[in-house]
């Protein structure tokens, strides 16, 4: 069974999306975040403009056109209906690859002083570049992966002090 991701743009629509659906998709990667995508027949050009990994946030174009993108999957639709609020309180120490994939860049170094939502690195997954920003204040402890490294699922990549 595939997995399923809620997607909402722009506070407004919502739409499901499988597993299945992003394996078929008709992307062709560019340079810095762009793709040229085929839907239906028609083209697209979409640009990843920034994203935060961790609240699952991402600002696109479309052909111009800007969206704010938030994603869902099913736990966070469970965690969500029960009223909790998804690590506000915990502490944070270290970021784990929350899927298999291919370290692009890393942003920091051993010791070195980061804030909250700086950039740490960006792991390619599923044909789509995402950012990995700091979930806390703190100091860079370990950096378990280097650029090219590709990791599995629940990885270590970066440790905190």
């Amino acid at each position: 069974m595939s997995a399923t991701y809620k997607l909402k743009v722009n506070d407004k629509q919502t739409f499901d999306v499988s597993e299945a659906d992003l394996q078929n998709l008709d992307a062709i990667r560019g340079g810095n975040g762009q793709f040229h995508v085929l839907k239906e027949g028609k083209p697209y050009r979409a640009e990843m403009v920034s994203g935060n990994f961790n609240e699952k946030k991402y600002t696109v174009k479309v052909n111009d056109n800007t969206y704010e993108v938030s994603i869902a999957n099913a736990l966070d639709l469970m965690i969500k209906s029960m009223g909790i609020e998804g690590g506000k309180t915990k502490l944070v120490n270290a970021i784990k690859a929350p899927m298999p994939g291919l370290i692009l860049e890393i942003s920091v170094s051993v010791g070195q002083e980061v804030k909250e939502n700086d950039p740490i690195l960006i792991l390619e997954a599923m044909k789509m570049e995402n950012s990995f920003l700091s979930p806390r204040d703190g100091v860079i402890k370990s950096i378990a992966v280097e650029k090219g490294n590709t990791v599995d699922k629940g990885q270590l990549l970066v440790e905190f002090e």
